[in-house]
């Protein structure tokens, strides 16, 4: 490529990174406007929007709904709580339309408080599929799910972790804009934001003292990624000097994959705080020790709005090869304790907590193999309930 070439491609680089930067710039501002969270105590009436998505989606989104309409049946029947099914967030509607999620379907969605969502698919570059965003990272960016929390809990391994994820800035922010500046480089983005930052942080040290935890561990990889890490790691000590009562210990993100596996050190970890990637990353491998992604649930927080959902993915191999009937719904039941803290029902929560506990780790009756091994989604769901009305 000549000289003249480059410098008509690069011209044209910086006119789209200018693009991107103005937005992003817009975020800042509209995050410094923000009030303060939801008080669902004060609403009349709490909206679950229920997203099945695609995959197996739609079936233990499903059987979450149903567990949680028999825990919440009084204040359903009372009118203090409603279920509304949200439609079109398929794969097939998504490409249809070629959003990630179709316009309709987001006005539904932020007409509810909460929304209780299965896993979606989102292609990859040579599927043969349009390059469409993923679904869970534009409703993110679009209803600012900025705290993404996965807890996970091994009691005789000495295992008791909750992750906190900043949700919608670093590598994700913007992972679907990145260009092709010529046939040779290729170039995506980074973004790491004072506020962004500091609101997670706020969040998981406000967790950490509300919950007893005395340690904060943060994880980056400041070393190397020296301004967009760097400055997380500083914002976030900014808001640890705040809490003085807990310890806040630095880790970079390839020795913590290592340090969870190691059986000693692991036990001293509590509240873990992480951008976007790294605890995307890292919170799959802690569910590992838990039984594997298909039981963790995660929640992604916002000021106003939340949503509640598995951290795995949709098994598109599973409908394929028909096991869809087999797919576990630990993974949006765990969710659906989290829900439950959230809107304020705590002891509906532990109701929920030590029935799936004693289903999959104490009694196991059942036990779902993902094929006819094991237990259905259904019958599964049916064990939890039956369990429920013992405690």
């Amino acid at each position: 490529m000549e000289k003249e070439e480059y410098k008509t491609q690069l011209d044209i680089a910086c006119e789209k990174f200018r693009k991107l930067m103005a937005e992003q710039l817009v975020r800042v501002e509209n995050m410094k406007s923000q009030g303060d969270f939801v008080d669902y105590a004060s609403l009349d009436k709490i909206k679950i929007g229920v997203c099945g998505g695609d995959g197996i989606g739609p079936i233990i989104s499903a059987q979450a709904r149903r567990v949680l309409e028999f825990i919440l049946s009084d204040l359903v029947e009372a009118g203090k709580i409603e279920f509304k099914d949200i439609e079109g967030l398929t794969l097939e509607n998504r490409i249809a339309k070629g959003k990630a999620i179709p316009d309709d379907v987001m006005a539904e969605l932020k007409s509810c408080h909460i929304i209780l969502k299965g896993p979606t698919t989102t292609p990859q570059k040579g599927s043969g599929m349009p390059n469409i965003e993923s679904a869970n990272v534009a409703m993110r960016k679009a209803l600012d799910l900025f705290a993404n929390i996965r807890p996970v809990k091994v009691p005789e391994e000495g295992i008791n972790w909750t992750i906190f994820r900043e949700n919608t800035e670093g590598g994700y922010a913007i992972g679907s804009s990145g260009f092709n500046i010529t046939d040779d480089l290729a170039v995506d983005f980074t973004v790491t934001t004072k506020q962004g930052s500091d609101r997670i942080a706020r969040l998981a040290y406000d967790y950490a003292h509300k919950n007893g935890f005395k340690r904060v561990s943060l994880v980056t990889k400041a070393n190397v990624i020296k301004t967009t890490d760097g400055n997380f790691l500083e914002d976030c000590h900014k808001v640890a000097n705040l809490y003085p009562d807990i310890v806040t210990d630095e880790w970079y993100a390839d020795i913590m994959t290592a340090k969870l596996v190691d059986k000693k050190r692991r036990r001293d970890f509590q509240v873990l705080l992480l951008p976007n990637l790294y605890g995307d990353i890292i919170s799959d491998e802690a569910a590992e020790f838990q039984g594997g992604v298909g039981t963790a649930g995660c929640a992604n927080i916002g000021k106003k709005y939340a949503m509640f959902e598995a951290i795995h993915g949709s098994a598109p191999r599973m409908i394929s090869e028909g096991r869809g009937k087999y797919a576990d719904p630990c993974s949006m039941l765990r969710a659906c304790v989290m829900l439950l803290s959230h809107i304020g029902l705590q002891e509906r929560a532990d109701r929920l907590e030590r029935a799936l506990d004693i289903c999959s780790f104490e009694e196991k009756k059942l036990v779902i193999t993902g094929r006819d091994t094991g237990a259905t989604c259904d019958e599964f769901g049916n064990y939890v309930m039956e369990t429920l009305r013992k405690i």
